[in-house]
């Protein structure tokens, strides 16, 4: 191997080695967003944040870009990156897209789905309804959002799919605060009720409204909340 060789392998190399290092950064960081263990309007010190991921400055640098490329940080010249609080309006744009997306989502889903699938989402309904019961909101959330991964899955559109994975980065740690724009958790179990009864009888279009009127509800409560209770909701506030 001659020495220019072996100095491109070595940058290549050091490339490969520098991705992975933003791309771990990059991966904490959205989870610790998305978790709500960073909340809207911390700061983003790229130094502590270098010594905490034992890795430079750098790819702590990319990961904030990515992050802000999402939409879940802002960075501000000369000051440094904070996450994100979501405006009213973005919140209800990011849910207007979310409608598109999950109707048309269901209009291909129906067509498709098998009795493994009709038994899958029954089971899920069925979860929903005794988590309700409870009290158990994050455990209904995580049934509720199966739910919808499901149809998504059921979908065959691995484009619609990737849009939605984007979209869920983007609003994914507002999202089971925002059940409890909804009021009654009960109503939402008797909302994908309603969507699975059109399902099972093959009625795309039915289906498709009933997942609209679905989405709809949450946005009309969050256009009554103030700038208080929408940081409630948002998680930057207790």
């Amino acid at each position: 191997m001659t020495s220019e060789t072996s100095s491109s392998e070595t940058g290549r190399r050091a490339r490969l080695e520098n991705v992975t290092l933003w791309q771990r950064a990059y991966e904490y960081l959205r989870e610790e967003i998305l978790s709500e263990r960073l909340q809207p309007g911390t700061e983003l010190q790229e130094v502590a944040l270098s010594q905490e991921l034992g890795v430079s400055r750098g790819p702590i640098r990319e990961a904030i870009s990515r992050l802000a490329a999402e939409g879940l940080v802002t960075v501000r010249p000369r000051r440094g990156a904070v996450v994100r609080l979501l405006s009213k309006e973005e919140f209800l744009e990011l849910y207007q897209v979310r409608e598109a997306l999950e109707m048309m989502a269901v209009r291909l889903a129906v067509p498709r789905l098998g009795e493994q699938d009709l038994a899958t989402l029954e089971g899920l309904i069925a979860a929903m309804s005794r988590y309700a019961e409870r009290g158990e909101v994050e455990q209904f959330f995580e049934a509720n959002a199966a739910f919808h991964a499901h149809l998504l899955e059921a979908s065959g559109n691995q484009k619609l799919r990737e849009l939605y994975g984007q979209l869920l980065g983007q609003m994914g740690r507002y999202r089971m605060r925002s059940l409890t724009l909804r009021g009654n958790l009960q109503r939402s179990v008797a909302e994908h009720a309603a969507i699975l009864r059109a399902a099972r009888r093959g009625d795309a279009e039915r289906a498709a409204h009933l997942m609209s009127e679905h989405i709809r509800v949450p946005q009309g409560r969050l256009k009554a909340l103030d700038a208080d209770e929408l940081a409630v909701v948002a998680g930057a506030r207790a």
